[in-house]
C-alpha cells in the first residue's frame, strides 16, 4: 500500500523546466516532498515524480494549454521517490527568457481533503477510459 504524503498547509513547491519539461530548477519545498535532492531533480525530465494513476488526458491538457502560452491550473497526484505519494493543485506558467529560451514554471499547493476525494474518483474514471 502506498503511503500518502500531506503537505503542510502552506508549503509552497516550485519548479521550473525548459520547454522540453527537463528540471533546472526546484525549490526546497519541492525537493522535501518529492524526496530527491536538487542534484537528483536537475536536468532530469519532470515527469519523474508523475504518478502512474494520472489520466493521459489531464497532461495532454496541461501541455496542449501551456504550448499555446496560456496557464494551466488543475489538481495532480505526484510520486515520492520512496514509493508514497501527495495531491497538489498546481498552476503551471508558460514564460520566455530575456535570452528568448521557453520554458515553464510550476507552483503547487496543498489540495484539500474534498478536492483529493473528487479528482481521485475523477481520474480513476479517466484511466479506466484510457485501457
Amino acid at each position: 500500500m502506498e503511503k500518502e504524503v500531506f503537505l503542510d498547509d502552506k508549503a509552497f513547491l516550485v519548479s521550473e523546466t525548459d520547454k522540453n519539461g527537463i528540471i533546472s530548477f526546484a525549490n526546497d519545498e519541492f525537493c522535501k516532498y518529492a524526496g530527491y535532492t536538487i542534484e537528483e531533480l536537475i536536468n532530469e525530465p519532470h515527469n519523474i515524480v508523475r504518478h502512474a494513476d494520472m489520466p493521459r488526458a489531464a497532461f495532454k491538457d496541461l501541455w496542449g494549454t501551456v504550448k499555446k502560452g496560456n496557464i494551466w491550473r488543475g489538481f495532480v497526484k505526484n510520486k515520492v521517490k520512496d514509493g508514497g505519494y501527495y495531491w497538489v493543485y498546481a498552476t503551471v506558467y508558460p514564460f520566455t527568457s530575456c535570452n528568448g529560451s521557453r520554458g515553464y514554471i510550476s507552483c503547487r499547493k496543498k489540495a484539500s481533503k474534498n478536492e483529493v476525494e473528487e479528482y481521485t474518483k475523477l481520474y480513476k474514471q479517466m484511466k479506466l477510459k484510457e485501457n
